[in-house]
C-alpha cells in the first residue's frame, strides 16, 4: 500500500484491509470484487490484484518464502520490496534502495547523476550493498531509510543533526540542496470530462470496465453523457478536480434521466454502490450527488 502512496493516506486503508482480510488464506479466498472495493480510493489497483495473487501462492506453498529469491517470486514484489522483507523479517543481507536511500547515497557520494536513470539506480544499488552492515541488515536498512525520511530531506536537509555528516561529500562542498539530480517530470495535461448520473427506481446507470481497457478492469463507473443515446439532462450538480500522475482532470457532474440502459450498461441499486469497486472519479461524483440530495432534503424540511 505504501508504494506511490503517503503513509498518512495508507493507515486507515491498511487497518480496514487487515480487519477484512486478517491472513493470507482470507485474502486468497475472497472474491476479487471485495478486495478491489476494500482497496478503492488508493489507486494503482494492480497492487491489490497482485497482493491477492501472492496470497494464493503463499497458501498453495503452505508458508511465506523465507529467502530473497523466494520472496521475489511473489506477484508484484520487486527488488526493493523483496530486499526490505528479506532483511527486516529474516535479517538476510540485502540492501534496500528506495527514494530516501537514493537521496542519502547521492549526497554522501556527491553524485550528480540522474537518479531517474536505470543505470544510476543499478550503480546506487551496488553502493548500498557495499555500505550495508551485513550483520544487522534489517536494522541498517531501516536506519538509512529513516535518515532520508527525517534528516536528509529533499528540501532544507537538517545537516547539523546528521550522524553521518562527517562522511557527506555534498555537505562538505555545500551541494546538499543541489542533490540528488532528477530528470524533469512530464508536462501536466489538463483534461475536462463529464459524468452522467441517471436514476431509475432506486438504481443508477453504470458500466463495468473490461480487461481490454487495461486501466482498472473490474471497476464500475458512471457513463459520460455522450455514451448515452436519449440522455436528458436535468441539472448540473457541480464539478471537482482529480489528479492521476501528471493528468489533471476537471470533472463536471450532471444529473438526468434515460429511458433504457444502452448495451454494456446496467442499473445498479444505490444501496450496493458502497460494496462494489468504484473508480475514484465515480466515488467523488457519488459523494457530490449525495451531498446535493441531503441539501435538497434539508431545504424541503424547512420550507
Amino acid at each position: 500500500m505504501l508504494q506511490q502512496t503517503r503513509a498518512q493516506t495508507v493507515i486507515p486503508y491498511y487497518e480496514r484491509f487487515l480487519a477484512r482480510f486478517p491472513n493470507a488464506r482470507a485474502l486468497a479466498e475472497a472474491p476479487e470484487a471485495d478486495v478491489l472495493a476494500c482497496w478503492s480510493g488508493l489507486g494503482y489497483y494492480s497492487r491489490a490484484r497482485n497482493l491477492q495473487r501472492a496470497a494464493r501462492q503463499i497458501v498453495a506453498a503452505g508458508s511465506f518464502p523465507a529467502d530473497y529469491d523466494g520472496i521475489r517470486t511473489l506477484p508484484g514484489v520487486g527488488p526493493y520490496t523483496a530486499a526490505a522483507v528479506a532483511s527486516i523479517a529474516f535479517d538476510i543481507p540485502r540492501a534496500v534502495v528506495d527514494g530516501n536511500v537514493m537521496r542519502v547515497i547521492a549526497r554522501l557520494k556527491g553524485d550528480g547523476a540522474d537518479i531517474g536513470s536505470t543505470k544510476t539506480r543499478a550503480r546506487f544499488q551496488q553502493i548500498a550493498g557495499e555500505l550495508l552492515d551485513r550483520r544487522h541488515a534489517g536494522r541498517f536498512n531501516q536506519a538509512v531509510m529513516e535518515l532520508g525520511a527525517t534528516l536528509c530531506l529533499p528540501r532544507a536537509p537538517r545537516c547539523t543533526e546528521c550522524p553521518v555528516a562527517g562522511f557527506c561529500e555534498a555537505g562538505k562542498t555545500g551541494r546538499q540542496n543541489e542533490l540528488p539530480v532528477k530528470r524533469a517530470r512530464p508536462a501536466a495535461r489538463h483534461i475536462s470530462v463529464r459524468v452522467a448520473l441517471a436514476e431509475k427506481r432506486g438504481a443508477m446507470l453504470m458500466r463495468e470496465r473490461r480487461p481490454e481497457e487495461s486501466l482498472m478492469p473490474g471497476f464500475w463507473e458512471f457513463p459520460a453523457p455522450e455514451d448515452l443515446a436519449g440522455w436528458e439532462e436535468a441539472e448540473l450538480l457541480g464539478s471537482f478536480r482529480h489528479t492521476i500522475t501528471h493528468h489533471h482532470y476537471t470533472v463536471t457532474v450532471l444529473h438526468g434521466k434515460i429511458s433504457h440502459a444502452p448495451a454494456g450498461f446496467e442499473w445498479r441499486r444505490k444501496d450496493v454502490l458502497e460494496t462494489i469497486p468504484l473508480t475514484t472519479i465515480s466515488k467523488k461524483a457519488l459523494r457530490l450527488f449525495a451531498s446535493r440530495a441531503r441539501k435538497s432534503n434539508r431545504m424541503a424540511e424547512t420550507a
